[in-house]
């Protein structure tokens, strides 16, 4: 068996360094991004150790798959050590060995000094006293009364790292939902002081989405309150927010800057002492699509990627999109929602209240005019003209140019949804000082008006 311990340097991770520091994923995840070069993975004390000796060959042997482990390690900002074994008691043994700045010695694991096997710091001192102060002086003692004295755990140990005895451990797997948890280092009081510790969480999360080949689409960040009770007020065991995306990603930038515009309209309601991470949501990651023409390789955030993260600086509801609507009415052609809900697929109405939209007939489609005649500039609501005799007003007597168009809509609605019947002749319009304007006229009916009076409406402007 070959393997090969890592261990990152536990500088790095302190919080006083900056965001290269933040960068430090969790252990868990550590051994996750391990899982990519090889099935066994395992943590052995304070080391990661990889058993190889199947799939070396695959990465060009030991010395290249040590290359690449180092080149490819994902704690930015922090040294990654390793050390290859025979056994990984000798592999941990040999790291331990080069974070010391010592040599290995010229037999292995015979010459190895006896504080670097775990199983053997509990016995240094006795050890020591009966002359022993390597592997192999251990290992020489008579079998019998060396597991009288010691117990059984330092023998089987000695035996392990000869090669008498199978290596047994639990090896670490990927699991089906990501979901870690985290102390925080000192007690936050505000929201923003999370976002260090999130930061760990979110690099964990980039490992296990490129391992489970997965984009991410809604995330929530727990965190977990000190206090039970303020002012005489009960607290709520935590508090959460929730960051959703409009397309599956694994763009930890972006990811955090949303959950930074999040946390900076967040108030903690007590000090927080633990937080966590988990996904809502994920799609299958299909990768990115890359192009040799400039013009497609521009710089800069993608738009989705803005108006997410100016819906979560402003509010949802002050960042809207256009909706089409399936209605005849020029001002109720489109509605405004808010630009996240954009992608969300309406619900299907159903019992007593569910409606059909009614299509045109023939004869409203051979009257309907082409596109280009609608105007560029729609009034809100249309505005009541006044009359000269017959003839409407608006800033002047309006000359009809071209008309009519006819439409009758709004008799399947009622009034809380908005549904006002409308039968109406279009016209454009020429007004002496306002320019070309859409105007309509009102078509008394008796099914929904019961007097005759003939009304005139403006509708929009044309450049």
């Amino acid at each position: 068996m070959h393997w090969i311990a890592l261990q990152w340097s536990p500088e790095s991770a302190d919080p006083a360094e900056g965001a290269e520091a933040a960068a430090l994923p969790t252990p868990e995840a550590l051994g996750w991004w391990a899982l990519r070069y090889t099935p066994h993975v395992v943590w052995i004390d304070e080391a990661l150790m990889l058993e190889v000796s199947a799939c070396e060959r695959l990465w060009g042997g030991r010395l290249s798959l040590m290359r690449q482990l180092v080149h490819e390690q994902p704690a930015a900002g922090a040294t990654l050590r390793g050390a290859p074994g025979a056994t990984s008691l000798e592999a941990l043994a040999r790291l331990r060995l080069f974070a010391r700045g010592e040599k290995r010695p010229r037999e292995l694991p015979a010459g190895l000094p006896l504080d670097t096997l775990s199983a053997a710091r509990a016995h240094l001192d006795l050890l020591a006293r009966l002359g022993c102060r390597t592997w192999g002086e251990v290992a020489a003692l008579p079998r019998g009364g060396f597991v009288r004295r010691f117990g059984t755990e330092l023998r089987d140990a000695l035996d392990v790292a000869w090669g008498l005895r199978p290596e047994s451990h639990d090896w670490l797997t990927l699991p089906d939902v990501f979901e870690q948890r985290l102390e925080l280092p000192a007690l936050a009081e505000t929201a923003p002081e999370l976002m260090w510790s999130a930061n760990r969480l979110l690099s964990a999360l980039q490992i296990w989405l490129r391992a489970r080949q997965r984009g991410a689409r809604s995330l929530e960040l727990q965190w977990t309150l000190d206090l039970k009770r303020l002012n005489g007020v009960n607290l709520p065991t935590h508090q959460q927010l929730t960051v959703r995306t409009a397309e599956p990603t694994q763009d930890m930038a972006h990811l955090r800057r949303l959950l930074s515009e999040k946390l900076a309209l967040a108030t903690l309601a007590a000090p927080a002492s633990w937080i966590r991470l988990r996904t809502l949501e994920t799609d299958p990651w299909a990768g990115a699509s890359t192009s040799f023409l400039p013009e497609d390789n521009r710089k800069g955030d993608k738009l989705h990627e803005m108006v997410e993260r100016l819906s979560a600086r402003l509010g949802p509801q002050q960042v809207v999109v256009p909706e089409a609507q399936a209605d005849h009415r020029p001002e109720r052609t489109q509605s405004w929602r808010p630009a996240l809900q954009a992608n969300a697929k309406p619900a299907a109405p159903s019992g007593s209240k569910a409606r059909k939209q009614p299509k045109p007939d023939a004869s409203q489609q051979q009257q309907q005019q082409p596109d280009a005649l609608y105007p560029a500039w729609l009034l809100p609501e249309p505005l009541l003209l006044e009359m000269d005799g017959e003839r409407p007003c608006y800033r002047g007597p309006l000359g009809k140019l071209v008309g009519p168009q006819r439409i009758e809509a709004g008799w399947w609605g009622d009034k809380e949804e908005g549904g006002q019947p409308a039968m109406r002749d279009y016209y454009i319009a020429e007004s002496p000082e306002a320019g070309l304007v859409w105007i309509f006229r009102e078509r008394p009916s008796a099914r929904f008006s019961a007097s005759g009076e003939v009304r005139w409406y403006l509708q929009g402007f044309y450049a």
